[in-house]
């Protein structure tokens, strides 16, 4: 079996998102994305099944953003019941 060896960091070399204004135009690039997002939920017609579906302006974002957050928290809360020790197959 080989042996796996790290690939080789270089101190000298300079990434895209080492500098800080790359990194400004990033997320500004995500800001504007989201924006021209909801511009677009904004005037897209949707035929909602329920009637408060379409009496709130946003809420597929909404719900969407909830259930990203109902599934991040009952993952950590399910991650105490699963984890293992470090050395568990060691054993």
């Amino acid at each position: 079996m080989t042996s796996l060896t790290p690939p080789a960091h270089h101190p000298d070399k300079k990434y895209w998102l080492d500098e800080s204004r790359n990194v400004n135009k990033l997320v500004w690039l995500l800001i504007m994305a989201c924006a021209g997002l909801i511009l677009f939920d904004a005037l897209y017609a949707k035929h909602g099944h329920f009637a408060f579906e379409e009496s709130f302006p946003v809420f597929y974002g909404v719900f969407g953003f909830l259930a990203y957050c109902f599934i991040v928290l009952s993952a950590k809360a399910l991650r105490r019941i699963l984890k293992r020790d470090e050395d568990y197959y060691d054993r």
